[in-house]
């Protein structure tokens, strides 16, 4: 993870290994609670990766039975949320 300076502040931003971490992470842990559950689309913090990344929060969607990551996003205040009902 590296940091993008701009005028105002310093940006974390993902590089593409801790973007491709996620991106397997959710796949093979979430995808499947996802689908229990008939999710469509959404934003999760992405702590499940880790807890370096519990800043970042994911945007998703469903794609056929499947689902891909839109974007990423990093929030100060992301929460996790318990996918296990």
């Amino acid at each position: 993870m590296e940091m993008k300076e701009t005028p105002d502040a310093v940006l974390p931003e993902l590089d593409d290994e801790a973007q491709g971490h996620i991106r397997t992470t959710f796949q093979d842990e979430i995808v499947p609670k996802l689908q229990r559950l008939d999710a469509r689309l959404g934003m999760l913090a992405c702590g499940f990766a880790g807890e370096k990344y519990r800043n970042w929060v994911l945007q998703f969607k469903s794609v056929g039975s499947d689902f891909e990551i839109v974007d990423f996003e990093y929030d100060e205040d992301a929460d996790d949320m318990d996918l296990d009902v």
